[in-house]
């Protein structure tokens, strides 16, 4: 199986890097890796994300305050959003097609 960003989800992933690499230097990097850390449990394990509604699924982060926001596929696994905590539920769902 492979992954894929949307292309709103990579610039909530690179934007919350630059973040914390400017607050704390390093700390960019640790997310990054964070990230990628969970894309592959995921990419090993689809059915950890909790369910949002019958097509999508998100993640929690255990160092950060962010959810990795997903649909599966046989094929793949597509990342909708990289959200931070704070931001209002659901502003992803424009991203998916229904």
């Amino acid at each position: 199986m492979k992954y894929e960003f949307h292309p709103e989800a990579e610039q909530e992933f690179l934007a919350g890097a630059a973040r914390y690499e400017s607050d704390v230097t390093g700390l960019g990097e640790r997310f990054g890796e964070e990230i990628y850390r969970v894309i592959q449990l995921l990419l090993d394990n689809p059915e950890l994300g909790a369910r949002l509604d019958p097509e999508l699924r998100h993640f929690v982060l255990r160092r950060f305050p962010f959810s990795v926001v997903y649909a599966v596929t046989s094929e793949l696994l597509y990342i909708v959003a990289v959200a931070h905590g704070s931001r209002e539920p659901g502003y992803w769902q424009s991203r998916v097609d229904r």
